[in-house]
This record gives structure tokens, sequence and C-alpha cells, in this order.
């Protein structure tokens, strides 16, 4: 994979900011004076051991949670201000899978500030719903129900469901956890394309595949450190998970 260029016509300003950031659950402390900054147009991917804190940065920045300490600014508000900016992919769906819902009507909900399907059927909401789902390639399966899909389809569709709301940045938590890597290659291959438009942040444990498709990876276990991609080898592994991992290279 190639890295795509910084888009050219995007703010100067940060898309997303956080700055001396610590955070605790009572006395565990869980976040330690992270600083991150995630220029316009981005790929960063965000890397850590289990209960390293990466669940609870992705809260902090989507708003859910609030800093203790430091700040946060997304494309210059406070997450909250920028909540419907963002298009957030989570590593589980939030409805059950044997719900009696089509596709189309799971894509449109991204269209939505809550979950509720009142008016999923306006024009413009079902337009941007099959945008989105062209987009990802899976405008085939619009009216399917969405017990029906694999796992691979399932993603493109969660992903559309992001894109529908027309966000100008993407946050993806471990997008293909529970897919073969067939389809994670065509996933990546699709968020590359994405990233011609939009600013991502992916949360991935794979840290080898990701280095093929991100321009940094942000390293986190309570603090946090950034490197390029090319400065990601067998050290860092060790010193971000410990002496048991090893550092699998991929080629694309």
């Amino acid at each position: 994979m190639t890295e795509h260029a910084p888009m050219s016509n995007l703010s100067s300003k940060p898309a997303i900011q956080v700055q001396n950031l610590s955070f605790s659950y009572g006395e565990s402390r869980v976040l330690e004076h992270v600083d991150l900054t995630i220029t316009p147009g981005e790929f960063v991917g965000l890397v850590g051991p289990n209960a390293g804190g990466k669940s609870t940065l992705l809260k902090l920045i989507l708003g859910l949670l609030e800093p203790q300490t430091g700040q946060i600014r997304v494309l210059g508000q406070t997450p909250r201000q920028a909540a419907r900016r963002i298009g957030y992919v989570p590593q589980f769906p939030s409805f059950p899978r044997d719900f009696p819902i089509s596709v189309e009507q799971v894509v449109a909900m991204g269209r939505l500030g809550i979950g509720s399907m009142l008016g999923w059927q306006r024009a413009a909401d079902r337009d941007a719903a099959r945008r989105a789902l062209n987009e990802v390639e899976a405008l085939d399966l619009a009216r399917r129900r969405i017990g029906s899909l694999s796992g691979g389809q399932l993603q493109r569709v969660l992903l559309a469901r992001a894109l529908a709301g027309e966000p100008e940045i993407l946050i993806l938590d471990e997008p293909t956890a529970n897919i073969d890597q067939r389809v994670e290659t065509d996933v990546f291959d699709l968020l590359a394309t994405l990233n011609q438009r939009l600013t991502i942040l992916l949360v991935s444990h794979d840290i080898a595949f990701i280095s093929g498709y991100v321009s940094r990876v942000a390293c986190l276990n309570r603090t946090l450190t950034c490197h390029g991609t090319d400065a990601v080898d067998g050290e860092t592994i060790r010193e971000l998970y410990g002496s048991h991992v090893r550092l699998v290279a991929h080629h694309h």
C-alpha cells in the first residue's frame, strides 16, 4: 500500500487534539498525560494491550466521557459539540443481529442523533443511506435482513451507517476483529480510499497489518507515544505489549 497525501483543501486546525489528558476510574489510573494531535487527512492507527486505555480514549474523543484533567478538541470544538461531525464504527453492533430490520434501515440510523427509527423514511435520509451503501460497495444488500449478513458484509454496513451522517472524521474500533484476512484486506483498501476525503482514527491489535495503510501508529499503554510506520519494530512491540508478542510481517 502507498500512503495517501493529506488533503490540501482542509483547515489548518487539528482534526483531533488531545492535550495533557489523564483519566481514572476511581483510584485506577487509565490514561496519564496523553498528548495526541491528528491533522486533517491523516490515517492514524491506535494500538496497545488490553486495558491499556484505548476504549477510554475513544469514549473521551467521542464525548461519551468528560476529561478529568487536560482537554480535547475535535475540529476546534469540544467532543460533544463536534459529535455529528464524527462517524463511529463500534467493535460490535449496537443492535441484536436477529432484530427484524433491513440493511437500508440500519444505515439510515446513521442520520439520527439517537437510535429511533421514526424518521428514517425521509427521502433525504434514504438517499444518503443508499449513497453510503454504494460507496462501500454494498448497495446490493439494501433490502436484506441485517441478521442474514456475513461478518464482512456486516462490517461494510456498519461503515456505511457511519458514512451516512456525512462525517469529517471516521473513528473505528477494531473493525476487522472477527473477519478473515482476505476480507480484512478488502476493508482496509476501502478505508484507504475513504482516507482521500476523511480523517481516520482506527483501533487495532494487528500493528504489522495496519502499518501498510496508516500514516502513523499511536501506541497507548496508559501513556501514549507516536511512531512513523517505518519506526515500528520488534523493540517497539515488546515495550508496548511485553516480551511474549511476535511481530509478523504482512505483504500487500
